[in-house]
Parts: structure tokens; C-alpha cells; sequence
């Protein structure tokens, strides 16, 4: 390839990821206003697992940081569970160079979960449940007042089938929540986010990408079928991932039979017409200034 045709393609590429980083960031922007996700004076704990996903959240939060309308502070927390082969230099050696503050929190959550299930059925369940714990407990221990997880899109909707089909439940991973505890608000800079924009921001970016050796190569988790039924569609469909999402964000409780959401026992006719319901405007004290400080 001759020096014009490699500066080409060089400037070619470099206009790509201009376009994906703008495109993350702006994404990233909304969630965060719409959900009012960051305010004035926050110290987040950023939940950094070597996976892409919390490495480009880490990365945004902290391009946002520097022109948000806000003041807040970010602190990189990664939970070391002692799985064998864990290479315990790659994240703080990264955190060093990019200049953050962390904390690496060590707990041997590896063994517990090998000694209580069985070979060969999945861990995931109580592996999520042990470092969540855990997290929630540091959380406090350091004064922070939100936790950032670093689930996209694409875990939200694979979320939902995953309660539909084998929880018999109507439910995903909403952008912000309230943890059980009643102490920790978690938030999801990324629930805009598709995961194959992700998976070409952390490639572009060179992240030390560390695999998850205790459940993430599992076989036949039901996450996967899921994951495989939507590329599907996907392919099949293009479009009915996003149509899917809105659909998260667009619920009709009439519509649908849960007794709790709504008083079917005590309907009754009103004489009234009513009109198609209609999403409430975003309400946030900041947020078109974060989608403004994104585009930056």
C-alpha cells in the first residue's frame, strides 16, 4: 500500500471513531438527563470489571466530567474475586496511567461459588449476587452517593426476554434504581448504547481487556440463547432491537393484567373520552446541558 493510500485510510478510520465517540457520547448525555442520572457535588463509584463495557463508561464519565454542567467526582472501583489467572497488575497499571482514582477490593467470592454450585450448572446467579454485596458495602465505605454499572441496550432488552421466558415476569434493568438496601442508586450512563458500538470504541481504543474466566465463558447460559434469538431478528429485521427498547420506555399499564399497576377491579365507565396516552416530557435541572457538554 503506497504512504497515500495508508495517510487515507488512517484518515478514513480516525473519522470513524470521531463519529462513534461523538455518537457514544451523545447517547451517554441523554441517558444522564433523562433519568437525571448526575448531580452537583456526586461521587461515583464506576464498577470497572476489564470488560469492555465499564472500560468506554469509564472513559466517557470522565471526557463528560470535563465540560458537564455539573461538578461531580468519579472513583474506579474493580472487585478482585480471585479467580485463578487473574492478571492483578493490567487494571491498576491502566488506572495509573489514565490518572483516576480507585480502589481494587479483594474478596474471594470464587471459591464460595464453586463450593456451593455444582459442576457445570451456571454461576453467573450467585456470583452477581456476592460482588454485588460486596460493592454496595464499599459504596458506603467510601461516601459515594451513585453506583455506575456499565450495562448497555442490549443487556436491558436481553433482560426483559430473559424474565419473560424463565421468570414469568415483565421486567428488565432500568436505567436508574434504587438498590434493596434503600442506600445505593444505581445508574446506567449506557442503557442508550448499543453493544457493538461499544465492542468497536474499546477496539479502537486498544482497552487491556480482561475475559471473566468464572462464568462469562460458560456454555449454553440462557443469556446466550436470548443474545442469539435477537441477532436473529436482528438480521431478519433490522430495526427491532430499538423498536424493542422503545417499547421498554412506552408501557401501557391498562393494557396489560397486572392488578397491581392498575385498578381493574374498580373500573368503571366515565362518560369521558380519554386520549391515547403519551410519554411525559424528560424533566432535569441539567439535562440538555449534558447533552450539549457530550457534543463537545
Amino acid at each position: 500500500m503506497s504512504d497515500q493510500a495508508t495517510e487515507s485510510a488512517t484518515r478514513k478510520e480516525r473519522l470513524e471513531f470521531n463519529k462513534l465517540q461523538k455518537r457514544l457520547r451523545r447517547q451517554v448525555g441523554s441517558a444522564i438527563a433523562d433519568f437525571n442520572m448526575i448531580e452537583e457535588g456526586d461521587k461515583i463509584m464506576v464498577c470497572l470489571s476489564g470488560g469492555k463495557d465499564s472500560y468506554g463508561m469509564l472513559d466517557i464519565l470522565m471526557s463528560l466530567k470535563k465540560t458537564a454542567p455539573v461538578h461531580f467526582d468519579l472513583v474506579a472501583v474493580n472487585m478482585d474475586q480471585k479467580q485463578p489467572g487473574f492478571p492483578e497488575h493490567v487494571l491498576p497499571e491502566y488506572l495509573d496511567r489514565i490518572g483516576i482514582e480507585y480502589h481494587i477490593v479483594e474478596k474471594d467470592t470464587y471459591s464460595i461459588v464453586k463450593e456451593i454450585v455444582p459442576e457445570g450448572k451456571t454461576t453467573c446467579g450467585l456470583c452477581s449476587r456476592l460482588r454485588r454485596g460486596t460493592l454496595y458495602s464499599f459504596a458506603d465505605d467510601i461516601g459515594a452517593t451513585k453506583i455506575a454499572l456499565g450495562h448497555h441496550r442490549d443487556d436491558i432488552i436481553e433482560t426483559l426476554f430473559l424474565n419473560m421466558f424463565y421468570g414469568g415476569k415483565l421486567k428488565a434493568m432500568p436505567p436508574k434504581l434504587l438498590a434493596d438496601n434503600g442506600r445505593n442508586v444505581l445508574i446506567r450512563p449506557m442503557a442508550y448504547c448499543k453493544e457493538k458500538d461499544l465492542a468497536a470504541f474499546a477496539q479502537a481504543r486498544a482497552f487491556p481487556i480482561i475475559p471473566c474466566n468464572l462464568c462469562g465463558s460458560q456454555e449454553n447460559l440462557q443469556r446466550q440463547a436470548i443474545k442469539k434469538m435477537l441477532t436473529e431478528w436482528e438480521q431478519s429485521h433490522p430495526g427491532r432491537a430499538e423498536t424493542i427498547f422503545t417499547a421498554i420506555s412506552n408501557v401501557a399499564p391498562s393494557q396489560l393484567a397486572d392488578r397491581n399497576l392498575f385498578d381493574f377491579v374498580g373500573l368503571a365507565p366515565t362518560g369521558v373520552q380519554t386520549e391515547n396516552r403519551t410519554a411525559p416530557e424528560a424533566s432535569s435541572r441539567s439535562g440538555p446541558a449534558f447533552i450539549n457538554a457530550m457534543e463537545l
